[in-house]
């Protein structure tokens, strides 16, 4: 009985706009959180992450924090490091139970502790792995991707969702019947899922995979490589290269996309190369800008400034809550903090959490309104969200940083 430990680290807590509201262990990679990725890759009994204080009582399925004491022979491993799925995972459980660390590419990304260790020890994020005294052991390998920063959830999205589309871990489904199918990709659809005619699965460039109980309505476009989570609502457009957790509503064209869940986009409007976290809405017709009219690279505010992503393509951030007003288009490299409320004209490229308005300087959205407002939208869907929850969210405003300086 082996329990894992996701360990966010400095680089890790810098994943904004998302590191304010959720650990990286809790964000989607290609088609699945990566908490998930290191159980198929470890097999342990449990995970819990460590991400500071600000995420103690973070509220999520199967999400949980670690307290106290860590006892010795549990695996602590980086949350950044997104391992693929292992195609035989017993075979990959049985080698994991003799190793002391494990490497991606020529980085350490996990150890086995041969000593307890307090959670403390981890709060500040500065702890590093080599740091630690691992156990003795084999020194085991990890296929998979480093994230470095933020847009690197962007730039591995086509090859992790080409090998997660071709993993043993894909839930069942069959081929479509009565759907326009073109290319030699794979196409799978759950036995429970709604394909209306006048669909059509491009799986030209990629294989496509739609979830249980989701409902994909006529005249919409799906193109591979693609997948669409549980109980999705794909109401029409194009959809390509692009990743839709479960229970959200999509309408439109979304392009090279990540929507971690309970997200709704329901109306027309481009988004390409944006990430979207959990209880996004966007209102009819918001645009994203995904390419400078130079075709050169992206820039991106981050809490250290703005950098040079390397990418010629990249959108939106859109942190977790945050709602836009109709019509609102947003340029290339933009970053809207979680809890946001912004309509009107473009905004800046960088939007502080929980503002509101149509302009800068942005009002601050109160605490107390906020989470109504969530608690409101989440019971839409059929969600509670609870005391320990709301504490979360609570934090949350208390530590917003600025657009400005980064910082509280």
């Amino acid at each position: 009985m082996t329990t894992l430990y996701l360990y966010d680290d400095t680089r890790a807590r810098a994943f904004e706009p998302f590191a304010s509201t959720r650990p990286a262990s809790e964000m989607v990679a290609g088609t699945m959180l990566i908490r998930d990725r290191w159980h198929h890759a470890l097999q342990p009994s449990d995970v819990q992450f460590i991400a500071g204080r600000r995420h103690e009582h973070f509220d999520e399925p199967g999400a949980r924090a670690a307290t106290g004491m860590i006892p010795a022979g549990s695996i602590i491993a980086l949350a950044r490091c997104a391992p693929a799925v292992p195609a035989d995972p017993s075979k990959t459980a049985r080698r994991a139970a003799t190793c002391s660390m494990w490497r991606c590419g020529a980085e350490l990304a996990a150890i086995r502790t041969k000593e307890p260790i307090d959670v403390a020890a981890f709060a500040d994020g500065t702890m590093m792995l080599d740091e630690l005294y691992a156990g003795t052991g084999a020194i085991g390998t990890l296929d998979g991707w480093w994230l470095n920063e933020v847009w690197d959830f962007i730039r591995y999205l086509p090859e992790q969702l080409a090998a997660d589309l071709a993993a043993p871990s894909l839930p069942t489904g069959s081929r479509p019947t009565g759907a326009t199918i073109l290319g030699e990709g794979t196409v799978t659809v759950a036995a429970d899922a709604v394909i209306e005619p006048q669909v059509v699965f491009d799986a030209t460039a990629g294989a496509i995979f739609v979830g249980a109980g989701s409902h994909v309505r006529a005249f919409t476009r799906l193109i591979g490589p693609c997948y669409i989570g549980r109980e999705v609502q794909v109401m029409g457009g194009d959809i390509g290269g692009s990743s839709i957790g479960d229970v959200c509503k999509v309408r439109g064209e979304l392009s090279s996309t990540i929507v971690v869940g309970h997200s709704n986009k329901g109306h027309d409007g481009f988004v390409g190369h944006s990430y979207l976290g959990r209880w996004v809405n966007l209102g009819a017709g918001t645009i994203t800008s995904n390419l400078k009219n130079t075709y050169g690279t992206v820039a991106l505010w981050t809490p250290s400034g703005v950098r040079d992503s390397g990418l010629q393509f990249l959108g939106t951030m859109f942190g977790d809550h945050v709602k836009t007003g109709i019509g609102l288009q947003l340029s290339t490299g933009t970053v809207l903090g979680a809890g946001a409320n912004v309509y009107g004209n473009m905004p800046p490229k960088a939007v502080s959490p929980f503002s509101w308005g149509d302009a800068p300087p942005y009002a601050v959205y109160r605490a107390d309104k906020f989470i109504e407002t969530a608690a409101r939208m989440m019971s839409r869907r059929h969600v509670e969200l609870t005391d320990r929850a709301r504490r979360h969210l609570a934090a949350a405003h208390d530590g917003r940083w600025t657009a400005e300086t980064g910082k509280a």
